[in-house]
């Protein structure tokens, strides 16, 4: 893959347990399960920064021992500009509003740990989100996918142009459901801030409530985005990155 020019600030949710593979037999904890012989955290930081990283801030949760210390050795090694924090939170969303100190002031990409994507349609989609941005025409593109093989998808609506309109739990006639890639402005952390003093929790909930405050959400469709959730999940991940 070559290298991206713009820069783009990246956050990387690394904070769930991972008790399925662990009921399955995997050992590792789920930054640290090995997909194609490469860790599943190395594998986005290194593509993070073949697409114009500037900063890359990620959080674990405080049982991850082996997962802090890796990241420590990351951030110790000097070649990527990552900051992270330990903490265990009750969500996802939590997760993201811990780390939104750092996103508060430019345009940015999150995922979780376990998303499984092809990297050129990566690169394609971080050119697709800088276009966006300078036309000002989006507040945010998200990621999204007609291949569905989730046990609680996510469906997502859109109109002609591929602009969102809904996120929804069930769908008659399903087109996209959420791939996990959110590349997001800064004015959507005002958003998840009184998401959280609502009380309300689930990245869902969060997306819902971007379209009710009005914000321009493109989507972006992938091919396939996989999620490794079981042991099964990571064979069929090496057999998607090899196609």
């Amino acid at each position: 893959m070559s290298t991206f020019a713009a820069v783009m600030k990246y956050a990387v949710i690394a904070a769930g347990e991972g008790s399925r593979l662990a009921q399955e037999g995997i050992k590792s904890p789920k930054p640290l399960v090995e997909v194609a012989g490469e860790r599943l955290i190395d594998r986005l930081l290194r593509v993070f920064m073949a697409n114009g990283a500037s900063e890359v801030v990620a959080i674990c949760n405080e049982q991850m021992i082996d997962v802090q210390v890796r990241l420590q050795e990351i951030q110790n090694g000097g070649q990527v500009p990552l900051k992270f924090i330990v903490k265990s939170t009750p969500s996802s969303m939590h997760s993201m509003w811990e780390l939104s100190r750092w996103l508060g002031d430019e345009p940015f990409v999150l995922t979780t740990v376990d998303t499984i994507f092809r990297e050129s349609e990566f690169e394609t989609y971080i050119k697709t989100f800088h276009s966006l941005i300078a036309r000002g025409e989006a507040d945010g593109l998200m990621g999204v996918t007609d291949y569905i093989d989730d046990e609680k998808p996510l469906y997502v609506s859109t109109d002609e142009a591929l602009r969102i309109t809904g996120f929804l739990d069930s769908c008659d006639a399903p087109k996209y459901i959420s791939g996990g890639i959110y590349g997001l402005m800064p004015a959507s952390i005002d958003t998840l801030r009184r998401c959280i003093e609502r009380g309300e929790s689930r990245m869902r909930n969060f997306q819902r409530a971007l379209v009710r405050d009005g914000l321009r959400l493109q989507a972006f469709p992938f091919s396939k985005v996989l999620d490794i959730d079981h042991a099964s999940d990571i064979a069929k991940a090496e057999r998607f990155l090899k196609d």
